[in-house]
């Protein structure tokens, strides 16, 4: 009927008794730096990685076709990603006219490996269910059937890039930033049935910027960045879609208070991007999940401020407003707030030192989608409150409890379905530090 449903989301769940998420990240990196003389200094990065996913998954749709309303659907996932990454970079001052500068150059490879099973669409159980028994959680276990080549993924994607940068003090006041990134990009394999063939050669994508020192605590600063990302959604052709380009303004205005121990700004921004990956719907023939290159325009202004307002007291906080509009200039991408609140405080006791007790506060406004029927969450705010305790300088305990006041909200409506936010809730750790 296109109407909202209204469920606890304290005591129920579509979430069946047999769905699992099992994630499973794994992590390993070398670091080497070598000094020079001048105050030269190298760096040599290695990383590696290894992500592995399994999950069986339900979902229930509404179907105003189906007997019920309703269509429930399983889904078995497995991931297994594994990526190699490679950055040299070499830094340091040098001189020119009378002046001191700093310059930053370096290269970066990358590449990853990953083999995916998705059998979403392709279980023993796609019918029409009762919504009351999704809530009841008694849907039975489905089982699976690889169907066709459509429902795996194979494929090895690769980057390479060259960067420098440097930042140019024309005065004691005035500074410039110029830089540049060249980028090349390839990618082989199938993609749920789809070639996933990506070629990308010498992208060059600079960036520049100027910051004036009003005074000791304030300076003024204005910035403009090229945007260029390889993507590998498919569109509605299963094709992968353009990469995403555009460019970036910014301009605004830094502070350093109370001694340098507050850190304010305000800035005003313009963004323009072209090919956005936007949903178009589900087609397994064609690869899953696809999506149209779409063009935006983003405004938008942010304020910020973080630091010791106080001894013992430590803030942290900013807002943000943007407003999106698309090709057509009309409003677009309104699941995302247009307004967003978040602040937080911590203090610690002056006569128990060891104590820090603290709360937090995160206010979004109106979000809704473009999708008939229309779904909509309207704005809402989620209070948190913490306190922790030092045991000695290797062990802490905090107890924080979210979502204070048990708001009732939807976490997005970007897509078909969606789930209710954490009600109120309780969580107790306890950390060491070596």
């Amino acid at each position: 009927s296109g109407k909202a449903l209204h469920y606890s989301s304290t005591r129920s769940s579509i979430a069946q008794p047999w769905v699992y998420w099992d994630v499973h990240t794994t992590r390993a990196f070398a670091e080497w730096q070598h000094s020079f003389a001048n105050d030269w200094k190298s760096t040599l990065t290695l990383t590696a990685m290894e992500h592995r996913e399994d999950t069986d998954m339900f979902y229930v749709y509404g179907n105003s076709g189906s007997a019920t309303g309703f269509t429930g659907l399983a889904s078995n996932y497995k991931d297994k990603t594994r990526e190699l990454d490679g950055d040299i970079s070499f830094s340091g001052p040098f001189t020119l006219g009378g002046r001191e500068h700093q310059l930053t150059f370096g290269a970066n490879v990358a590449r990853s490996r990953t083999q995916e099973t998705s059998l979403y669409g392709s279980s023993s159980y796609d019918t029409d269910v009762s919504l009351q028994d999704a809530l009841n959680g008694v849907i039975p276990k489905p089982t699976y059937n690889i169907a066709n080549a459509a429902d795996t993924s194979n494929y090895t994607d690769r980057q390479k890039s060259v960067y420098a940068g440097t930042r140019l003090s024309l005065t004691d006041d005035l500074h410039l930033i110029i830089g540049a990134r060249m980028l090349s990009a390839d990618s082989d394999g199938e993609n749920y049935g789809s070639a996933r063939d990506v070629s990308i050669h010498g992208k060059v994508t600079p960036y520049a910027g100027v910051v004036y020192d009003l005074t000791e605590q304030y300076s003024l600063y204005a910035s403009y960045t090229e945007i260029f990302n390889p993507q590998y959604y498919l569109n509605t052709q299963g094709k992968v879609i353009d990469p995403l380009q555009g460019k970036s303004y910014e301009a605004g205005i830094k502070g350093h208070l109370l001694d340098n121990k507050l850190d304010v700004s305000a800035a005003v921004f313009h963004t323009r991007q072209d090919n956005v990956a936007t949903y178009a719907g589900f087609n397994p023939a064609l690869g899953g999940y696809l999506y149209d290159g779409m063009s935006y325009k983003s405004d938008g202004i942010e304020l910020e401020a973080s630091g010791e307002l106080a001894p013992g007291l430590q803030i942290s906080g900013g807002y943000t407003y943007v407003y999106i509009t698309d090709a057509d200039n009309d409003r677009g991408r309104k699941f995302i707030p247009r307004n967003a609140l978040t602040s937080s405080m911590t203090y610690k006791l002056p006569m128990a030192p060891k104590v820090k007790v603290g709360g937090s506060l995160k206010w979004q406004s109106k979000i809704e989608n473009d999708d008939a029927p229309a779904a909509n969450q309207a704005a809402y705010a989620l209070v948190g409150l913490m306190a922790s305790y030092d045991i000695d300088a290797h062990w802490s305990t905090q107890l924080n409890l979210d979502n204070l006041t048990n708001r009732k909200y939807l976490q997005s409506v970007r897509y078909g379905q969606s789930n209710y936010g954490d009600p109120r809730n309780v969580t107790a750790s306890v950390s060491w530090k070596f």
